[in-house]
């Protein structure tokens, strides 16, 4: 079923929701796709690696022979314990980066290790990817972005983890257009070697952030986490603060825009007596005017009746449309129409449409045999 929610997660943001993109995407130019080394060939490359660097003993021959009969563990932490055998500084920052019981490191503080030109671009391309992924797991988003930041995606075993990690982190800063630009690549060029899950969690980022405004409730919301975030991994400093005032200035701002609107409005502004203090025409309500009714009856415009104009958002949400696709093939078929019809409530007829399709083409294959 993963893969069918996917590609809907996919066609509603291509199909409905791609214009809440389109200033500001930045993609990378395409050259190919990008492939992932097989786990043969890391193996070998990372023996070779530790007989450079000079264990060349039997000791630690075994070791690394123990180290790669790990089948159960990724190829990435298994290449990341062989540079730790082999160097004792990223045995340490390893395993620095791996306890959550270290303090995260200070801010902006990226260790020398990985801007050492002299050493070999394989061991420090791979283990600044294992120290990122490492950190971004406890939520050290800065300092994961800053290692990450000195590489590319080629340079390493696997591209679609370094892109996938560098998304999240980009994501969890709210920095939206470089999470939409290295998510993009992640899906066009590595799309053929990454995970269900990286393919998934990346449709879903992606979602998200079309439903981003700059100054509405939901933003302060994405501050606050942002601000808790920051005091569980000890970053309590100016920046913390700085993040705090902004979330207060702007809740103050909200609170003020709704008192306005609950002020009855001054004389004279249409809504309580009629201009100079005349009689309003043809004998109608303060404020009503003249001309005829609105198209609803009731004196408002045509969308404040749920009426959503042709061109309206394609905005979707991508916790309700991740449930209904999951419950899909055990709910009844009046379960599945008040399910579908509270999905697309709001959207433009032609995002609707781009939803229901995906919904009877999922219909047809949980009928397939």
């Amino acid at each position: 079923m993963k893969r069918y929610w996917l590609s809907a997660a996919l066609a509603v943001l291509l199909l409905g929701g791609s214009q809440g993109f389109a200033a500001e995407k930045t993609r990378t130019p395409v050259f190919g796709a990008l492939e992932a080394m097989t786990p043969e060939a890391v193996q070998a490359k990372a023996q070779a690696w530790l007989k450079e660097v000079g264990n060349t003993d039997a000791a630690s021959q075994e070791r690394f022979g123990a180290i790669w009969a790990q089948k159960e563990r990724t190829v990435l932490d298994r290449l990341v314990d062989t540079f730790a055998l082999g160097d004792a500084e990223a045995a340490k920052l390893m395993a620095e980066a791996r306890d959550p019981a270290t303090p995260a490191p200070d801010a902006g503080f990226v260790p020398p290790l990985f801007k050492n030109d002299k050493s070999p671009l394989f061991f420090r391309a791979n283990l600044g990817m294992g120290y990122a992924r490492a950190l971004a797991n406890r939520r050290v988003h800065e300092e994961a972005l800053s290692v990450m930041k000195l590489f590319r995606a080629e340079q390493t075993i696997d591209p679609s983890t370094f892109l996938f990690f560098k998304a999240v982190s980009e994501h969890s800063l709210l920095n939206r257009k470089d999470a939409t630009t290295t998510i993009s690549r992640l899906l066009d060029d590595a799309i053929a070697i990454a995970p269900e899950r990286y393919k998934t969690v990346s449709a879903l980022m992606l979602l998200d952030m079309q439903t981003w405004k700059d100054k509405d409730l939901a933003s302060v919301g994405r501050k606050m986490s942002n601000v808790e975030r920051r005091l569980e991994i000890a970053r309590g400093g100016p920046e913390t603060q700085k993040l705090q005032k902004e979330i207060v200035l702007r809740l103050d701002e909200l609170i003020k825009e709704l008192e306005n609107k609950q002020k009855p409005p001054p004389p004279g502004s249409g809504d309580g007596e009629c201009p100079n203090g005349g009689s309003c025409p043809n004998g109608g309500q303060p404020g009503s005017g003249s001309g005829p009714p609105k198209a609803n009856g009731k004196g408002s415009p045509a969308t404040e009746s749920g009426i959503v104009p042709a061109g309206g958002p394609g905005t979707i949400d991508p916790t309700q449309f991740k449930k209904t696709v999951e419950n899909w093939v055990s709910m009844p078929a009046r379960e599945r129409a008040q399910a579908l019809q509270a999905l697309t409530q709001g959207m433009s007829q032609r995002h609707r449409e781009a939803v229901e399709a995906y919904f009877r083409n999922l219909n047809d294959v949980v009928r397939r045999p």
